[in-house]
């Protein structure tokens, strides 16, 4: 292949977890009296993790979050930590095609305990070993700083400008393009809406794929 190393995000590139974690948070906030669609919650919190998570809702409801915001997150966390999430389709195959010896990581904004958890339900855990890396407890910045994708550059000994990173969210493409790695922007999940492709290469990934096969492709 025509990289040294390959980098993934979790949320929407390995797991289809985007469309469920959006959809729980935009019932929540229109039955707490903030009207919020699928779209918008994506939109505006797709690849962010605990504090700007938290203040991006603030300031998209004009307010402090509801008293009952983090039980409610707790609880759909649990629910699907345990019932598992499932892969977004073609993942399991693409990953497990890779040459053995190839570097791999994960470098995501989700907590190595949650990556891990679904890499087991798909199947995958074995393949990445420990090279699962959390922005929020592997940098002090997390997404969109290019830090986590430097640091997981450097934990499987590739050049960030050897590696491909494959990401599906403006939040996370902003960071990756940032590193100087070679990005493709990966429109698969059930969150990639229409305009979605376009959004990304506005931010200035290298490539778009819209199934793995294409990033097969765009890799060879």
């Amino acid at each position: 292949m025509r990289f040294s190393g390959i980098i993934f995000d979790f949320d929407g590139v390995l797991i289809d977890s985007e469309y469920v974690g959006n959809s729980q948070i935009a019932a929540f906030l229109s039955s707490a009296g903030h009207p919020t669609t699928v779209e918008q919650s994506m939109a505006q919190f797709m690849g962010l993790a605990d504090r700007d998570f938290h203040a991006a809702v603030e300031r998209w409801i004009g307010g402090p979050l509801p008293d009952d915001f983090h039980a409610a997150r707790a609880a759909e966390d649990a629910r699907v930590m345990a019932e598992g999430i499932d892969e977004i389709r073609g993942a399991i195959g693409f990953v497990q095609s890779l040459p053995s010896p190839l570097p791999k990581a994960i470098a995501s904004s989700s907590s190595t305990r949650w990556i891990a958890r679904h890499l087991d339900h798909i199947g995958l855990r074995d393949i990445f070993g420990g090279r699962i890396f959390s922005g929020k407890e592997h940098v002090k910045r997390g997404k969109p700083a290019p830090d986590l994708y430097l640091h997981a550059a450097q934990a499987i000994g590739v050049p960030i400008e050897q590696c491909v990173i494959l990401e599906d969210s403006p939040v996370g493409a902003t960071g990756a393009v940032a590193s100087g790695a070679h990005v493709i922007g990966l429109c698969a999940g059930m969150h990639c809406g229409a305009d979605h492709a376009a959004v990304l290469r506005d931010i200035g990934v290298h490539a778009i794929a819209h199934d793995f096969d294409d990033v097969a492709r765009l890799i060879a």
